[in-house]
């Protein structure tokens, strides 16, 4: 792929934003040595550690083979089976965003109580994954040629053929990007494991924190969940290769496909055997709650500023890690050279661990080196950008990687420098992935829980707190009004990245 020249002061804010995800690691490795290096072996090599691990790694596998699947086919559903109404389409393939994992895990426990375990652990967290892959591929399949496929159907290749023999080798890396973000999510929730009671790493580094009498198993824990994840990273970028270019052709026609009745039934049950434990029982779940009868009465107005100071929280977190995320994602498509491919690579290590142990970090540095902002606003949105900066960063390479090169070129053939040029041709055609980005990460920011339980000005409740308050206590009557909206206000952004994502693309 082509690039532009190096850029120090681009790559020098890369590297800045990149040591910010990398703030946890420093509590991590001063807690894990705290007891010197024997202790630390000692730890790190137990049976027990092994079997988390194993465990983990099952979870995370199952959980991200199974969103790639489900969440290739929602793509082709909304991208190529010819289905009217893209924009509808999308929008409810991507609505399992709005819904927390540990709420959706509360209404699958509160209609089953038997679905526990790795079972239970495993449908919440596939539900709440496969639109991190859907997303990218969609917008990717949106963009292919079918004059490959037709080249490829003249020689005698069947549907299924040309899909898998044309169609999926250009759609390895947004695949690849997507299943790294599955596989760190899915090692790093808490919420959905805790409350289907299936033990793994996070559950067990939350029990030693919470305890409070082994913070050197927990941070040791940790540490290895820091090694996955930078494995995980490595994997993903051999898989991803170097990008051809085969996906990004603009000029690519409409597909119109004309399906029989069978088969147009077919794809509609299929894909309602999706939404319906995606977003279909938690739903109905939640309504049911709020005819239960509780022992305090609805408090509308804490509601409303519970809604309120959440949707303030998530737009903050938003701007913020935008800012530093734009120079990551740039020296990544952009520059030349390992050095400025590192900064991204950095900011995936520390995303596979648990939100707890992000907030404890950051409550180490804010007591150590930032006094003045502990339990205040800054600390939290601080907290919460560490865990976001890698999606956002995912989300705006994969923008600016659709964004031509040439024009750049052209435009500074004619005079035109390098900042003008960013904020005039590439920044204007990248923005519905970068508005798409910044409403994900929204998103994540109004359901987060554990930093913002750990990290909040004293007084301040968000819908993820109060949801979780109640929900400890089993007083569903008093949960349905913040998990009701909850979802409406995590269903905004989820609106737009839909309608974002078919808009880039065409409305079929």
């Amino acid at each position: 792929m082509q690039r532009t020249r190096h850029s120090a002061p681009v790559l020098g804010l890369a590297f800045v934003a990149a040591f910010v995800s990398l703030v946890p690691l420093w509590y991590l490795v001063t807690q894990s040595l705290s007891q010197g290096l024997h202790t630390f072996s000692e730890e790190l090599f137990q049976q027990r550690t092994l079997t988390l691990l194993w465990r983990s790694s099952i979870l995370a596998g199952s959980v991200t083979v199974a969103s790639v699947v489900i969440g290739i086919f929602t793509a082709w559903v909304t991208t190529m089976s010819g289905l009217r109404g893209r924009t509808f389409l999308t929008i409810a393939f991507s609505l399992p965003l709005a819904i927390p994992s540990y709420l959706a895990a509360f209404a699958w426990v509160s209609w089953l109580p038997s679905i526990t375990g790795f079972a239970g652990a495993f449908i919440v967290l596939t539900a709440a994954c496969y639109p991190y892959v859907m997303l990218p591929v969609s917008a990717a399949m949106a963009r292919l040629n079918p004059v490959h496929e037709d080249v490829a159907r003249t020689m005698g290749r069947n549907s299924a053929q040309i899909f898998r023999e044309v169609v999926l080798p250009q759609l390895r890396r947004p695949i690849a990007s997507g299943a790294l973000l599955v596989a760190l999510y899915a090692l790093s929730d808490f919420g959905a494991v805790a409350a289907m009671r299936h033990e793994v790493f996070t559950w067990v580094i939350y029990g030693a924190y919470r305890a409070g009498f082994n913070p050197t198993r927990a941070a040791t824990l940790s540490l290895v969940l820091v090694v996955a994840a930078f494995a995980l990273t490595f994997a993903e970028s051999l898989v991803r290769g170097k990008d051809a270019g085969q996906a990004r052709n603009s000029a690519a026609r409409t597909r119109r496909k004309n399906r029989s009745l069978r088969s147009r039934l077919t794809i509609i049950t299929l894909s309602i055997s999706i939404l319906a434990p995606a977003i279909g029982v938690p739903v109905v779940m939640i309504v049911g709650w709020l005819n239960r009868t509780s022992t305090r009465g609805i408090d509308w107005t804490s509601v409303w500023t519970t809604t309120a100071q959440s949707f303030v929280n998530g737009s903050a977190t938003a701007i913020v890690t935008l800012l530093l995320s734009l120079p990551v994602a740039w020296c990544a498509v952009r520059l030349r050279g390992r050095f400025a491919a590192f900064p991204e690579r950095l900011t995936y290590i520390t995303h596979a661990l648990p939100g707890i142990v992000v907030a404890i970090s950051v409550v180490y540095v804010g007591i150590r080196v930032v006094r003045p902002w502990y339990q205040e606003l800054p600390l939290l949105i601080f907290g919460q950008v560490i865990i976001f900066l890698p999606v956002m960063v995912a989300s705006i390479r994969a923008a600016l990687e659709k964004t031509p090169v040439s024009l750049e070129e052209v435009a500074q053939s004619l005079g035109t420098n390098s900042w003008r040029t960013l904020l005039r041709v590439t920044l204007p055609i990248a923005l519905p992935g970068i508005m798409a980005g910044s409403a994900l990460t929204m998103l994540a920011a109004v359901k987060e829980l554990p930093v913002t339980l750990l990290l909040r000005p004293t007084g301040m409740n968000t819908l993820s707190t109060r949801i979780w308050d109640f929900s400890t206590i089993s007083d569903y009557a008093a949960v349905a009004p913040y998990a009701l909206s909850m979802l409406i206000v995590a269903a905004l952004p989820t609106a737009l990245l839909g309608t974002l994502s078919a808009m880039k693309d065409g409305e079929s």
